[in-house]
This record gives C-alpha cells, sequence and structure tokens, in this order.
C-alpha cells in the first residue's frame, strides 16, 4: 500500500497516481468479491484502530470486513473538501464504498451536495456497488434530497462555504431555479471490475447519470472478453501488490489498451504490481499510459 496512507485524518494527500487527494466521509466496507480478497483498506483499518485513530473504532464482521472496519459516516467530515481552495482531484471513500447498504442515502445526498458545492475539483467516486448507486442517481426523491441539502449548506454561515458558491444557491432558490445541473459535471463515476464475471457492473455505470464514466479493472485477476466499453470515458488498469499478490499477465492489459484505442477510452496503467506497488513498474511494452478524459485532461 502507498506510504502516505500511513496516517488517515479527514482527507490525506495520496501517491495513488490517477487522484491527488483522498477524502473518506465514511468508512468501512465488507468483502463482496474476489478483488477484495487483499484489500488494503482493510488491512489499514486495523492498523489505524490500533493506533487511537476515532474514525476506526467501529468493528466490521469478521467474515467479510475486520478489526476498524465496520461501515461507519463522519459528519466532520462532509465538508472538509469546501475549505481547500486550490483545485484537486479528489478519490471520494478511498476507506469505503459509498454504494453499501449500510451507508444511508439521506447521507449519500449530502455527499453529493457537498461536491455540488465545491465545483473546482473533481471527485472521483468508485464503487463496487453500483446497482445501488444507480437506482439512487436515477431518483428525483435523491436529486430534490441533495438540493435540499445545498440549500441548507448555503445558510449556514458556519460552513466553510465560497462566498459566490453560497451567493449563487441563494439567489437560485430565491428564483425557484435548479440549484445544480444534474448530473454534477465535476463528478466522476466509476466501478471496479476483477474478472470477466463482474462486467455486468460497467453496464450499471452506462445506465447512471455521470459527466465522466470510469471503470478500475484493478486488481485485475483475469481477462475481460465479455467487457463492453461503449459510454466509458476512462478506464484504469492494475495489477495486485502486496505478500499474497496474484500475478498479472499482460496480455489482459494489451487487449484492453488495444479496445481503449479503438472506442477512444482514456487509458491509465497503474502498475504491473508485485510484493510492492512499485516493484513491477508501470510500463507497458515500454510506454506509460497515462491518459485522463479528455475534458479533464491536465494542462
Amino acid at each position: 500500500m502507498p506510504d502516505s496512507w500511513a496516517v488517515e485524518p479527514v482527507s490525506s494527500a495520496t501517491s495513488i497516481e490517477w487522484t491527488e487527494v483522498t477524502w473518506n466521509p465514511t468508512t468501512g466496507c465488507d468483502q463482496i468479491s474476489p478483488g477484495c480478497d487483499n484489500c488494503y483498506a482493510l488491512t489499514l483499518a486495523k492498523r489505524l484502530k490500533a493506533m487511537g485513530q476515532a474514525k476506526y473504532q467501529r468493528d466490521g464482521d469478521p467474515r467479510t470486513s475486520g478489526p476498524g472496519f465496520g461501515v461507519s459516516v463522519h459528519e466532520n467530515a462532509l465538508t472538509e473538501p469546501l475549505r481547500w481552495r486550490k483545485p484537486r482531484k479528489v478519490f471520494v471513500n478511498s476507506m469505503s464504498d459509498v454504494g453499501h447498504a449500510r451507508v444511508p442515502t439521506a447521507f449519500v445526498a449530502r455527499i453529493f451536495a457537498t461536491m455540488a458545492l465545491a465545483p473546482r475539483h473533481q471527485f472521483q467516486l468508485l464503487t463496487k456497488r453500483p446497482r445501488r448507486l444507480r437506482h439512487m442517481l436515477n431518483s428525483q426523491e435523491f436529486v430534490d434530497a441533495v438540493w435540499a441539502e445545498m440549500e441548507r449548506l448555503s445558510a449556514d454561515d458556519a460552513v466553510p462555504l465560497a462566498r459566490r458558491a453560497r451567493e449563487t444557491v441563494r439567489q437560485r432558490v430565491a428564483n425557484c431555479n435548479t440549484l445544480s445541473p444534474w448530473p454534477l459535471r465535476n463528478v466522476w463515476i466509476g466501478t471496479s471490475i476483477e474478472s470477466d464475471e463482474y462486467c455486468w457492473r460497467a453496464e450499471e455505470i452506462r445506465l447512471l447519470p455521470a459527466a465522466v464514466r470510469f471503470l478500475s479493472l484493478e486488481p485485475l485477476l483475469g481477462p475481460l472478453p465479455s467487457l463492453n466499453l461503449t459510454g466509458i470515458d476512462w478506464v484504469i488498469v492494475g495489477g495486485e501488490s502486496g505478500p499474497n499478490h496474484r500475478p498479472l499477465d499482460l496480455d489482459w492489459v494489451r487487449d484492453i489498451r488495444d479496445r481503449c484505442g479503438r472506442s477512444s477510452t482514456a487509458l491509465f496503467f497503474k502498475q504491473v504490481g508485485g510484493r510492492t506497488p512499485k516493484i513491477g513498474g508501470r510500463l507497458l511494452d515500454g510506454q506509460t499510459w497515462d491518459e485522463f478524459p479528455h475534458e479533464v485532461r491536465p494542462a
């Protein structure tokens, strides 16, 4: 796991190559598929609990989770991105899954309200439970809850909200206008796929409203002949790391690279993997692949 995850405060700079900072308004999860077998977050949560980190004191089910990794929501973390003035790429819930059934829908709406009020940031939300997220994001009741939370936050002078954002919300509420475009233009939504059995998750992503739709094929555990990249803007591929890592066959990656090229899908090859994240390097046939979706490609 990256060294920068040794201590996990409300937000944390990270060495994850495709993002800049992590934000964890929820923590904890449960294993649901083979890609979870060597979960870095599960291991890290146990360490953070032993260190006395307040966010990691609830234990999860030992059959699917572990010490410090029980699903928890953190009110004090919700508005943290509103304090950041410099635009950032933000990985949402690196230590959890916003699609988890035990994360209340109302709290997910509050997460989306925060993201709506921080348009200078690009939020990258990744889930292994895209079906629940699809149902939420396609629900008018959920969208209304997001707008209601935006209105509440804009009326709270204690919230570290930029003056322009606060005034924009107040004016639109006063004029009975839509508070913000939907889907949110600064929110990327993705799902993890580790083997061909789970390619159905990509279909769920295609069916939900998102400005950018992406797939994280990490850890990639086998070829993905059933993968359909229609409507997918970005693909991250990576091998597994750690003492129990499962090996990556670069031919699996080559196939994905070629299909990304045919579909004009941006490709980010994160790592070959091995005992440590860096040991296998990041080269595929002598080249690094650091592509981002076109409209948000770094200057």
